[in-house]
């Protein structure tokens, strides 16, 4: 029996957790709500969310089971039990918010109670298997077409763990069948307000910030630091592991000393003999590192061969990546510039101004971001936490150090990029980025 002191502040715990079969893909969340004292289920929640990342899965289901904490008493303490180190750290201040995804989600779970309310701990996964279970049954019944519905009511459950018996059995108080009716009307307020969308709290933090009392993201707050309005001085550094990943171009090809167009519409040459001397160089420096751990490649001839040099001196096997190849130049291809100045002019033009435009018959840079931000959240999702050396082109390098920068297309045709020449991206869990340039290969020939 669950007994509470007249007075004393009512402490829950929250657990929660969101996934996505395919990051992002159809994705989503479980909560659960116990009591602290007893470990008894008060509530659960859980919803099919559509298609969406793992955080974004994850920050839903931090709101949704402090919406239902919030339901069944807004004056309690909430500890939150998550085996997410980014929504921890983030929502603890320790951790910057850099994705523009995560800023609304966290300013939601942060006005839903006030700040000193809630603490957050890192727990391991297997210490998650309740809420975790929530989400994936969410997903199955999502890919069924159906809605989440719990089986029994938990709050229910624990009506009847408290009580003995079930709410309204023989020989019940009328107290206790009173609590086990306003705690399951609660908990399913709780989901129902869940999946509306709707925010618990808003209207309490709208009105702290009139009358200049406690704000969840003010400058000073753990959220606030997080969101980027710290206090004097600097905010916490990141300390969580980087994914990195190297970027190597291909050696040269006959095509590359005077400077052709070669793109994957081509005619797929191979190394010359300075190209393969250029691989054996960067083979011999990665291996000096000793720090790459997979291997990812581009489909073309020139990318394969130069992966295969580096991955047979590194003792690692590689990996083809389709969406790492080079643009379709079309008709371009095997031109030099001044010769597609001269035969298709207007279309040059196009291209130059516009990363929408393709070359004649070819692909737009347009295009070739798209494919090249999906190979970049896939290889990131498969070797989290690694260092991978991917072996490609000139315009994905090129890609992923503009998207690492913020810069915009057009920093695309303000890059220079030699044959075989190294740079690396750290990517970390707060969606921070950080870039190497390391464009010389004096060394390499």
């Amino acid at each position: 029996m669950t007994q509470h002191r007249p007075g004393a502040r009512r402490t829950f715990v929250v657990e929660a957790d969101g996934g996505s079969r395919g990051n992002p893909g159809p994705a989503g969340y479980g909560a659960v709500v116990r009591d602290a004292e007893t470990g008894q289920t008060l509530s659960e929640a859980a919803e099919y969310i559509g298609t969406a990342t793992n955080n974004v899965a994850e920050y839903r289901g931090l709101i949704a089971g402090l919406r239902a904490a919030r339901a069944l008493d807004p004056e309690a303490a909430v500890r939150v039990r998550m085996d997410s180190k980014l929504v921890v750290e983030q929502m603890s201040g320790r951790w910057k918010i850099k994705h523009p995804d995560m800023r609304p989600l966290a300013l939601e779970a942060g006005s839903v109670f006030p700040p000193d309310a809630v603490t957050y701990q890192w727990i391991p996964r297997e210490e998650n298997r309740h809420a975790d279970r929530l989400a994936n049954e969410a997903m199955d019944a999502g890919r069924r077409g159906e809605a989440w519905r719990p089986s029994d009511s938990t709050a229910e459950l624990a009506a009847r763990d408290e009580a003995g018996a079930a709410p309204g059995a023989p020989g019940e108080s009328p107290a206790r069948t009173a609590h086990a009716v306003d705690a399951r009307a609660a908990a399913r307020a709780a989901v129902r307000q869940s999946r509306r969308g709707g925010a618990y709290g808003s209207r309490e933090a709208d009105r702290a910030r009139l009358e200049g009392t406690t704000d969840p993201t003010a400058p000073g707050s753990a959220l606030g630091t997080a969101l980027g309005t710290p206090p004097m001085g600097w905010g916490a550094a990141d300390m969580g592991t980087p994914t990195t990943l190297v970027l190597l171009r291909h050696g040269e090809t006959p095509l590359t000393p005077s400077k052709r167009f070669s793109g994957s519409g081509g005619t797929d040459p191979e190394l010359s003999a300075a190209g393969l001397r250029q691989a054996e160089a960067a083979a011999a420096a990665l291996a000096a590192r000793g720090t790459v751990q997979d291997v990812v490649s581009s489909p073309l001839t020139r990318c394969r061969q130069t992966a295969r040099v580096v991955a047979d001196r590194l003792g690692l096997g590689f990996e083809i990546d389709e969406d790492l190849r080079e643009a379709d130049f079309g008709a371009w291809e095997g031109l030099t510039f001044a010769e597609v100045r001269e035969r298709h002019p207007d279309d040059l033009d196009a291209w130059l101004a516009s990363s929408e435009a393709a070359p004649t018959g070819g692909e737009s840079f347009a295009s070739v971001i798209r494919r090249v931000e999906a190979a970049r959240d896939r290889i990131l999702a498969r070797y989290a936490g690694r260092t991978v050396l991917l072996v490609t082109h000139v315009t994905p390098v090129k890609v992923l150090a503009c998207t690492a920068l913020g810069a915009p297309p057009e920093a695309l045709f303000r890059m220079e990029l030699s044959a075989a020449s190294l740079s690396a991206v750290a990517y970390y869990a707060d969606g921070n980025a950080s870039l190497r340039l390391l464009n010389d290969t004096a060394h390499l020939r």
